[in-house]
């Protein structure tokens, strides 16, 4: 029986799914390009550095985190100040439910809402075709394609950026 996820801010007793989750794809994936998994205190201290400011949110269903989103600024130079980074995970479990679909809404809403973000941008791998289709369908377009800049796996890896302009 499925249920309909709530959607809900992130709260600090969620780090520990979050690393679960975040970890499968350091360590099995090319979808991170990081490649030490993170223990939950730096799971946790990012977690407060990111919602302190922005928004943070969780899919929860029967009381059990199975995704996450949120965003940050894309670069720390003052001009870049109104366009954000947008990052989402889920369980592998919960992937072709909708849950990504829903959670991502949320956030950009809320990025519409607090009206400071003028675009948001997705920094995605190459080969991640799943990840290009689910952000196409939420209305960002590509805007840059990156040849071999990351390397994980033992292969050079492209970066395409995309982005969604909100106001």
């Amino acid at each position: 029986m499925s249920h309909t996820p709530i959607i809900r801010p992130v709260a600090e007793t969620d780090a520990a799914t979050i690393t679960r989750i975040y970890n499968h794809y350091i360590t099995s994936t090319t979808v991170s390009f990081e490649t030490e998994p993170l223990t939950v205190h730096d799971m946790l201290q990012r977690i407060k550095d990111i919602s302190s400011s922005f928004p943070y949110l969780v899919a929860e269903e029967e009381g059990r985190v199975v995704g996450y989103s949120y965003v940050h600024l894309w670069k720390d130079r003052a001009a870049y100040s109104h366009t954000l980074e947008f990052t989402i995970y889920l369980d592998p479990d919960h992937k072709g439910r909708g849950t990504g679909t829903r959670l991502a809404r949320h956030v950009i809403d809320s990025c519409r809402t607090n009206n400071t973000c003028k675009n948001i941008i997705a920094c995605i791998t190459g080969e991640n075709q799943e990840s290009l289709a689910f952000h196409g369908s939420l209305g960002f377009e590509k805007v840059s394609h990156f040849k071999g800049v990351g390397y994980k796996q033992g292969r050079w890896l492209d970066v395409i950026d995309m982005q969604l302009t909100i106001i």
